[in-house]
């Protein structure tokens, strides 16, 4: 992945704010060319320390990605407000931007 791609979808990843949560599609979108694949990735490459709120990506279909991380990422998000339905899907109202 180029740098200045993984700088762009860091810099939209810091922006989503407590309570909101954003889909890897739309940090997609919101890039130069990245795809929602690439988003993940560099999500799974964060170094490990750094204080950026990977837990505030969900899927398009507004449920948690399967990944080691979903329960820790859920609790994050219940702790910030974040409700799921019984299907597991969060509000779409609480979808950032």
């Amino acid at each position: 992945m180029k740098p200045e791609l993984r700088e762009q979808i860091l810099t939209i990843l810091a922006e989503v704010p407590a309570g909101r949560v954003t889909t890897y599609g739309r940090i997609a979108a919101m890039t130069d060319g990245a795809t929602p694949r690439l988003v993940a990735r560099a999500l799974r490459e964060l170094p490990a320390g750094h204080d950026l709120p990977w837990f505030r990506v969900i899927t398009a279909s507004r449920r948690l990605a399967d990944h080691g991380g979903a329960d820790e990422q859920r609790r994050r998000l219940v702790a910030e407000g974040v409700l799921f339905d019984t299907r597991g899907r969060v509000a779409a109202d609480r979808l950032w931007p």
